[in-house]
């Protein structure tokens, strides 16, 4: 018994190594950058993560499609690096000796890439699954909509322009008005009379003035 279950062990194992390895059927290489990363941050990867890595793997797959009973045995790793990177496969969880089609793999990894890089604090540049293109991050939307933002633009603008035409008419206005004053002021400064059609300046006629005309005509005919 004991050694039909140690020939079970060794043929799954065996199969487990023709389905991961560099290059193979639904395989996918990952190159990860900590250091470059987190810098003094940088924490060692061991079994643990390697761990983790499985873990949110099997949860892409079972997110992927509501049916599916991905477990973290059926991801396995192999050929791991120091300079951490390593080949991944899923395995069918009913047959557990074919892998998933790499397909379905890859449109997993693509829906839940920011969950996968939040778990390691990585980003599409540090963590690179080099078959499955990055996926950009998605929009964020403002918290204030954007009908209520081009409202209050137009608003602006059109309280502006009527302030500005007020300020422009009072302006005007007041521009008239001194230039009405200015006009009559000058008008009083050289007004003239015309007298038998020749224009001539007005008279002072300040009281106690003397027409000289008329004082030698009472002195040539008064005199005794």
């Amino acid at each position: 018994m004991l050694r039909a279950l140690l020939l079970t062990l060794s043929v799954v194992a065996v199969a487990h190594a023709e389905l991961c390895k560099p290059d193979a059927q639904n395989a996918f290489k990952v190159r990860i950058s900590i250091k470059t990363a987190l810098g003094d941050n940088a924490y060692a990867w061991d079994a643990n993560e390697e761990y983790l890595f499985k873990a949110m793997v099997a949860f892409a797959m079972r997110r992927y499609s509501s049916k599916s009973t991905t477990q973290i045995s059926n991801v396995l790793l192999c050929n791991v690096t120091d300079r951490v990177s390593f080949w991944f496969v899923v395995t069918d969880s009913s047959k557990n000796v074919t892998t998933v089609p790499g397909s379905e793999v890859e449109a997993a990894i693509r829906m839940n890439r920011n969950r996968i890089n939040s778990a390691f604090l990585l980003s599409d540049k540090t963590l690179q699954f080099l078959k499955i293109t990055s996926t950009l991050s998605p929009p964020v939307e403002p918290s204030t909509p954007v009908w209520l933002i081009v409202f209050g633009v137009v608003l602006c603008i059109i309280v502006a322009g009527i302030v500005f035409l007020i300020v422009s008419g009072i302006q005007k206005h007041k521009k008239k008005n001194k230039e009405s004053t200015e006009r009559e002021n000058l008008e009083e400064k050289v007004e003239v009379t015309l007298e038998n059609g020749i224009p001539c300046e007005a008279l002072d006629l300040k009281p106690g003035h003397i027409n000289g005309v008329f004082a030698a005509d009472d002195e040539r005919f008064t005199s005794l």
